[in-house]
């Protein structure tokens, strides 16, 4: 029988790195932050395409199954420069994929790391290299995940 004291493996990945946000982050890079949450908004509908750690993240969540909701060997938690506002597509994207994540920060374009400690996360990976540095530099474990051929 699983320990329920047990703390589980936490785990907090970018959104960008979780789902495939490339056109919208076009739309960031050349608009601003205000054009990229009303593209984000005005397709709340539309559902996300996996990212290059969707594979990995299921793999993670895939870990729990047969434990109890109450004591899960691995929490995945998602930390986006997304606002709040905007983060309701990647919650409906998540909802669609079936993965059971949680809890979240949406730092409104504000670096993320910050929010890493305070949700007890013992890992970020995230493709910003710059956000995974900064992680780094606070004394949090992260690392850089880049695009690869193999989705198994």
């Amino acid at each position: 029988m699983p320990d329920a004291a047990a703390n589980p493996l936490i785990v907090a990945i970018s959104s960008r790195t979780l789902f495939d946000l490339e056109d919208s982050h076009t739309v960031f890079e050349a608009e601003g932050i205000n054009a990229y949450a009303a593209f984000q908004r005005s397709h709340e509908d539309d559902l996300l395409a996996p990212g290059i750690a969707f594979p990995l993240v299921r793999k993670l969540l895939g870990l729990n199954d047969g434990s109890p909701p109450e004591a899960p060997h691995v929490e995945v938690i998602l930390i986006s420069r997304n606002s709040a506002d905007s983060g309701l597509r990647i919650f409906n994207s998540i909802a669609h994929h079936g993965l059971s994540i949680k809890r979240a920060a949406f730092s409104n374009g504000a670096p993320p790391f910050p929010y890493i400690r305070p949700f007890g996360a013992d890992l970020f990976l995230s493709a910003n290299a710059e956000d995974v540095t900064a992680a780094l530099a606070a004394g949090v474990a992260a690392a850089t995940l880049l695009p690869g051929t193999n989705s198994s």
